[in-house]
């Protein structure tokens, strides 16, 4: 009996599978039918970008496919049907993604001259937007900032933040002192009005005059306005060596008090004694992450870093009033020996001076690629006196050679840390300015990537691409996809390369084919066009 019984059940469930499998194919049939009669039409295009691997800039693997273009958008991506199309680029072996996204660009003046204007040491890069106002410098009338990019055009797209640094010397000049209730007033009406203007945020540069001169709770009444609009807190943050973990802990409370997404400016851990601190200072950022708040922060991808010699070696409180304040309390023996102090701690800390390399000098243009210690042996004299000597003589920009290659991997390797320059438009001329401006983003793709395999290539494009576009508030940039603005870069993976280097920095990468910034071709054939398709971008007020 149990068996005729286990008979009739096998036999049961034969039919059963049949049954489901017939209901399986006519499903099949079924939508099969509905694909015929509800296909999307063939698309027209004005440029189809054919056959490339497509990474569309979210972290998903590169896939074989086509990219149509039809006037400042993108109409297509993958695979679809082709009715026309003006001009078809054959992408066989290249990659296809969207337009890098510089976060941190100091081309503030540079985008909006008529030499610099088409920025095509950013276009050669493969970058079709850059974000202006950082590090707590730049414009402060965002309205009119942005006019005169649109009224010119530009080689790529600007966003731009406030820069506090500028909206508290509009207010207060370069005065060492807290800000009165009245003068906060008056910062943050300012503040407002970039916002409606179109601002994205705010940035601050608290190793710099007069940005210094904030302490954390003016930084936050003025982080409340930007949070009302639903800007980010961008933040060079007061140290990046030693008092690394402080200087992150006080961005994470200005942008958590303020209402305001956080973004740490160009991470790392500067000098020697605070090699290591990155993993620290990043699980502070995590845990904060973890407890609900936006924490992000950017990267460049060089063991060196760039900026002002005084900005470098020298105290804050000794440029207070401008470099004629700074003059007269080096002719005071009391001032002088303080700020002589300070100096030699700098200069001994970077190998006696070994350590930074002068990139640009107005009045010694022959110190230009030369360090500290070069030019002191050369001239018979000591690291500080050169210092001191280029100091008197109107300063001079540097190169600072003060991180860990450790510490740089590591750092890219996080899902929330973004790409970016931290350089600005350049013309090629005798001074030697930091490679970043150069080759920042062929050199995260395609060394620390494709060759050295520090991250994935689609990580690596994610950090060029969509992450920066969610940190900035961009939702139709950053990635491949139907209606987004067709700012795309095409290139060779075995040739994306930089090829500037310390010694000479103007030379532009190669292995970038194609760019187009919304829709218009900046870069064809690995050649510039000199086009001006960038536009003014503003955010879409929050508030």
């Amino acid at each position: 009996m149990k068996i005729a019984n286990c008979k009739l059940q096998i036999g049961q469930a034969k039919r059963l599978t049949r049954f489901r499998c017939l209901q399986f194919a006519i499903c099949i049939f079924q939508l099969a039918i509905c694909n015929a009669l509800f296909a999307a039409e063939p698309i027209e295009a004005d440029i189809l970008l054919k056959g490339g691997t497509v990474f569309d800039g979210t972290n998903s693997d590169g896939k074989v496919g086509d990219v149509a273009i039809k006037g400042d958008r993108i109409v297509g991506v993958g695979k679809f049907e082709v009715k026309s199309a003006e001009w078809e680029v054959d992408c066989t072996g290249l990659v296809v993604c969207p337009g890098f996204i510089d976060l941190h660009n100091h081309s503030d003046s540079q985008i909006v001259s008529p030499k610099t204007r088409a920025n095509v040491n950013f276009i050669m890069q493969g970058c079709t937007t850059i974000v202006t106002g950082n590090c707590g410098s730049g414009p402060v009338d965002c309205s009119e900032y942005l006019s005169k990019i649109d009224s010119a055009g530009a080689g790529t797209n600007v966003a731009h933040l406030l820069p506090q640094g500028s909206l508290r010397g509009k207010v207060l000049g370069s005065a060492q002192r807290k800000a009165t209730a009245d003068e906060i007033k008056q910062m943050r009406e300012l503040a407002d009005k970039a916002m409606r203007d179109g601002a994205f945020g705010m940035s601050t540069g608290l190793i710099y005059v007069p940005s210094s001169y904030a302490d954390t709770t003016e930084l936050i009444e003025i982080a409340k306005v930007v949070g009302k609009h639903g800007g980010i807190y961008a933040s060079h943050i007061r140290g990046e060596g030693k008092d690394l973990l402080d200087s992150v802990s006080e961005a994470i409370k200005i942008g958590r008090d303020g209402g305001c997404p956080i973004h740490v400016s160009h991470f790392k851990a500067s000098g020697q004694d605070a090699w290591g601190l990155i993993r620290p200072a990043a699980q502070l950022i995590e845990d904060a992450r973890k407890m609900g708040l936006k924490v992000t922060a950017d990267q460049y991808p060089y063991i060196a870093s760039s900026t002002s010699l005084d900005a470098t070696v020298l105290p804050t409180w000794s440029l207070a009033g401008g470099r004629e304040k700074l003059l007269e309390r080096l002719k005071d023996k009391e001032q002088s020996a303080r700020i002589i102090k300070f100096v030699t701690d700098r200069v001994e800390k970077a190998d006696d001076g070994e350590r930074i390399r002068i990139s640009s000098c107005a009045k010694h243009p022959k110190y230009v690629g030369r360090s500290l210690a070069d030019i002191a042996k050369s001239e018979k004299t000591k690291p500080l006196d050169v210092t001191l000597k280029i100091i008197r003589d109107g300063g001079a920009g540097i190169v600072s050679f003060s991180m860990s290659e450790e510490d740089v991997r590591y750092a890219m390797t996080l899902p929330w840390v973004a790409t970016a320059s931290d350089g600005r438009a350049y013309l090629p001329s005798a001074d030697k300015p930091h490679p970043r401006s150069y080759g920042t983003f062929p050199r995260k793709i395609g060394e620390y990537s494709v060759k050295e395999n520090v991250l994935p290539l689609a990580a690596a494009i994610r950090s060029c691409t969509s992450l920066p576009a969610d940190i900035l508030g961009l939702p139709d940039r950053g990635r491949l996809a139907v209606d987004h603005f067709a700012d795309i870069v095409v290139f060779d993976p075995k040739k994306i390369r930089d090829t500037a280097t310390f010694d000479k920095p103007h030379q532009y990468a190669t292995g970038i084919q194609f760019v187009f910034v919304n829709g218009e071709p900046a870069v064809k054939e690995g050649e510039a066009t000199g086009a001006l398709a960038g536009r003014a971008l503003k955010r879409v007020d929050g508030k």
